[in-house]
């Protein structure tokens, strides 16, 4: 699998807040350019439009302040791969309901650190939505 590599950085800082204030700042700026269900435009998908609400719905729910905010932190990297990204990525049906794909690209920061972008696709309707960030870790 081909790895994307970002022009964007991913997020500064050491307290959950600091970081929640800045990825959902960038979420809200998007959020302003959508009339309805905030959504951005991917290359790979012929500028299907994946949408984003979904992510902060699934990240949420993780219980531990520090597996959010390693996540969070990668959310700009993963909005420009999804929006500049060709890369085929890893594609399989979700084990837990046979009516949708799960999709997971690859993608490097500038500081060459990698995380996987997962977009699930329902295959009736065909929408998309952004469901995960995560980095690898070492």
């Amino acid at each position: 699998m081909q790895a994307y590599r970002t022009q964007v950085k991913k997020l500064t800082g050491t307290d959950f807040h600091e970081v929640r204030k800045k990825a959902f700042g960038q979420y809200l700026q998007i959020k302003k350019r959508t009339k309805r269900k905030t959504y951005i435009r991917s290359a790979y998908f012929k500028k299907d439009k994946i949408f984003l609400d979904l992510f902060w719905s699934h990240l949420f729910e993780k219980k531990h302040f520090a597996d959010l905010m390693r996540r969070m932190k990668f959310y700009p990297c993963a909005i420009e791969l999804i929006q500049k990204s060709n890369f085929e990525p890893i594609s399989k049906e979700n084990p837990n309901k046979s009516s949708e794909i799960l999709h997971r690209f690859g993608g490097i920061t500038p500081d060459r650190e990698m995380f996987f972008v997962q977009i699930k696709e329902d295959k009736k309707s065909n929408k998309k939505w952004l469901i995960s960030v995560f980095p690898i870790d070492k």
